[in-house]
């Protein structure tokens, strides 16, 4: 698994006053094809927080279910990249802010399943849904809607520097 460090102000753990975990899942079909979802005009992995006492493994499985509609065989999970951001007075001055994202790949056929899954409010207000975007093209659609939308939030950069990493690793 491959670490990307983000740490400007040069602090340590003992700085942190919050951590707070992620995960985030690329899902990958036979055809190459990779779910995204797409809401307020951004592009997204399924994932979310890691809550309370939860482990990575079952965050994983919630937000699938969550965001995806599945309960996968999480047998062929991969754990691929992990990124650790170190941010001085964020979200408010006197606060040091941890934020670790642990990045999976699974391989599945099985398709979403809508009537199972469970929106945010704020998912629902910016029309969320789910698209399949070819693997081979991922880069040109990400940079197409940036141009179209922008990326006020950075996550269109963020994935980029993800799906580098991910196409590196499966090509080697």
């Amino acid at each position: 698994m491959i670490d990307i460090v983000s740490n400007k102000d040069h602090l340590n753990d003992s700085d942190m006053t919050e951590v707070v975990g992620r995960v985030k899942i690329l899902l990958i079909n036979s055809k190459k094809e990779i779910l995204l979802g797409y809401s307020h005009h951004e592009y997204q992995f399924p994932g979310g927080h890691v809550e309370d006492n939860e482990q990575l493994i079952d965050t994983v499985k919630r937000e699938l279910q969550e965001e995806v509609g599945l309960s996968l065989d999480i047998s062929n999970i991969r754990p691929f990249a992990r990124k650790l951001g170190y941010y001085k007075d964020w979200p408010v001055k006197g606060k040091n802010r941890k934020i670790e994202i642990y990045y999976y790949e699974i391989k599945t056929d099985e398709r979403p399943k809508l009537e199972n899954t469970s929106y945010t409010e704020h998912e629902l207000d910016g029309n969320f849904e789910l698209r399949y975007i070819p693997l081979d093209t991922i880069e040109e659609e990400l940079k197409n809607n940036v141009l179209e939308f922008g990326d006020d939030h950075g996550i269109a950069k963020e994935m980029l520097e993800l799906i580098s990493i991910y196409k590196n690793q499966i090509n080697k």
